[in-house]
């Protein structure tokens, strides 16, 4: 068989004889690569001044070349290469094959953003890099990268929502962050939202150093302003003053407090002993048929176990007008109302991206992990809820107009 070059001209009797190594092949190869791309560029530079070098046209044009200055880029195929990158005079010239700014492939960049969207730490990305590409870059560069994404981040943070959503979920999610020298524990407000077409979106996270009413109140201040005019359900926990905070900036928005998590709260005064029987005394209550029949289990429940654990029983009474809500629905909606499950299946999957890394050196860099965290975890989330048709129907004769179809 003939050895052909790429041009399929046949190559030169003993080409390959003068590669003593794979090495002095890979230089070989690097040099054809390095000048490919400088005739590129020399290539788009005619293009740019409307001349060729040394011709004609380019007399009195009012600009011309003014040599070159070296780069240094980080490519899959060969590794790092110095190209000598041609500039005009007036310095208007923009590469498009070596863009301004750029050193490293975008399909490296890629990866890089890939490995650390999954919680790789910009350690791990790094000897992941070397390994893969056989290329040595440094956690600075990993950082420097994956700081780009903070643009879109940021754009995700401000878009504009849809003008009414048939529920959310808002709940909060600790990370240790790293603030003025100390490491403390600090908040996510997360949010998602429930669209006209059964599909969940996550309306936007912030962060702050406690979770209170107060801030939840400046987080739904937040969306109004991004253009939601009307939230029909609201699923929260049951922290004090946070049905007030939501109705002072959505006043027609029915609050259901998270039954499972008002379990946990009544759970943790009970010793371990009574705590199945208890458990299943309290079943009843949030599994029946109806509220007038769920207040009567309520008083069954509170005669037998009142004498015991008085503050779990005040708890449900106190919060039962927010508690009992879901009862006036269909059951299909009542499986999506009465828990905040949607939303802390949300932060395990957050967890589960950031778990390699037990502190954040600044709010930025957690905000960077979680925004990844998100956009991996959305990307299931492209079908309609299930009997999310059946369930319209039932919120458009409940709601009527409010529904906006």
């Amino acid at each position: 068989m003939k050895n052909k070059n790429e041009t399929g001209e046949q190559f030169p009797k003993g080409f390959f004889k003068q590669f003593k190594s794979k090495e002095s092949f890979q230089d070989y190869f690097n040099s054809l690569f390095k000048q490919g791309i400088e005739e590129m560029l020399q290539c788009e530079l005619d293009e740019h001044l409307g001349y060729s070098k040394h011709a004609k046209d380019g007399y009195n044009t009012g600009n011309s070349r003014n040599g070159t200055f070296p780069k240094t880029i980080i490519t899959e195929n060969v590794g790092e290469v110095v190209l000598n990158i041609p500039r005009d005079r007036n310095g208007a010239f923009e590469p498009l094959i070596i863009p301004k700014g750029e050193t490293i492939s975008s399909k490296i960049e890629e990866a890089i953003i890939g490995m650390y969207s999954r919680g790789m730490t910009t350690s791990d990305v790094r000897h992941q890099v070397l390994e893969i590409y056989g290329l040595d870059i440094s956690e600075t560069t990993v950082s420097n990268i994956t700081e780009s994404i903070m643009v879109s981040a940021k754009e995700w943070q401000q878009r504009t929502l849809e003008p009414v959503y048939y529920a959310v979920w808002m709940d909060g999610i600790v990370l240790k962050i790293r603030t003025d020298n100390k490491v403390i524990n600090k908040c996510v407000y997360i949010v998602i939202g429930l669209k006209p077409d059964g599909i969940k979106e996550v309306l936007g996270f912030w962060i702050e150093k406690t979770e209170s009413a107060a801030f939840w109140m400046s987080v739904l201040t937040d969306l109004k302003a991004r253009g939601v005019e009307d939230i029909l359900i609201a699923c929260t926990d049951n922290l004090k003053g946070f049905t007030q905070a939501i109705n002072a900036v959505f006043p027609d928005t029915v609050t259901q407090l998270c039954i499972v998590h008002q379990i946990r709260n009544s759970c943790r005064f009970v010793v371990w002993k009574d705590r199945r029987e208890f458990c299943q005394d309290l079943r009843k209550v949030y599994t029946a048929i109806n509220k007038e029949i769920a207040l009567e289990e309520l008083e069954k429940f509170k005669l037998k176990w009142q004498g015991k654990y008085k503050y779990a029983i005040t708890s449900w009474e106190t919060n039962w007008d927010n508690l009992s809500n879901f009862f006036e629905y269909p059951l299909e909606l009542r499986k999506i109302i009465y828990t905040t499950n949607t939303i802390e299946n949300l932060n395990r999957g957050i967890r589960k991206y950031t778990k390699t890394k037990t502190q954040f050196p600044n709010e930025n860099a957690a905000s960077k992990s979680i925004y990844l965290a998100i956009q991996n975890i959305e990307t299931a989330w492209n079908k309609s809820i299930k009997n999310w048709s059946l369930i319209l129907n039932q919120l458009i004769i409940i709601f009527n107009d409010r529904c906006r179809l």
